[in-house]
């Protein structure tokens, strides 16, 4: 039996519509390491430095946009109220250095739950995907650090963000 416990609490039309399009990036990110496995690369040996270049331009474009590199206008940007909504955060503080966020909900989990992927599987994708995250965190002169996360099975991600 799984560990991974992912169940969204606000369940509206609209929030369902954008959970599903999040949904098929992680079905994507699955299938295309799932496809180069079976070509016999690993992939941590090659995925996690592409999704940190996708971070850092992601970042780059969001810190260009911003009046500062703050994580107060990363949070401006990133964390709207409707990604609040979908991902069921809680923002527990920010500043220009720091923005601590927890996440009541993940789109990529779920999506790597209906494929069948394994509660090991699903913790290495998710460390994978959060390299966008690191990437991010760095185009802001900064890093991103993990605590608890869903796809360990603990009831929220810890997003911590700093400088």
């Amino acid at each position: 039996m799984s560990k991974v416990k992912n169940i969204p609490k606000r369940n509206n039309k609209v929030i369902k519509a954008v959970r599903q399009t999040l949904e098929h990036r992680g079905m994507w990110l699955y299938l295309l390491l799932n496809e180069a496995e079976k070509k016999g690369l690993k992939w941590e040996d090659f995925s996690k430095e592409a999704i940190k270049q996708c971070g850092c331009i992601q970042g780059k474009e969001l810190s260009d946009n911003s009046n500062a590199q703050s994580f107060k206008g990363l949070k401006k940007q990133l964390f709207t109220l409707p990604a609040q909504m979908v991902f069921e955060m809680k923002i527990l503080e920010y500043d220009d250095n720091k923005l601590s966020i927890d996440f009541g909900y993940c789109p990529l989990v779920h999506a790597w739950q209906k494929l069948g992927c394994s509660d090991e599987e699903i913790s290495r994708l998710c460390d994978i995907a959060m390299e966008g995250d690191r990437g991010i965190a760095k185009s802001f002169g900064g890093e991103m650090n993990l605590g608890k996360t869903i796809a360990n099975g603990d009831d929220k991600c810890e997003i911590r963000f700093s400088k």
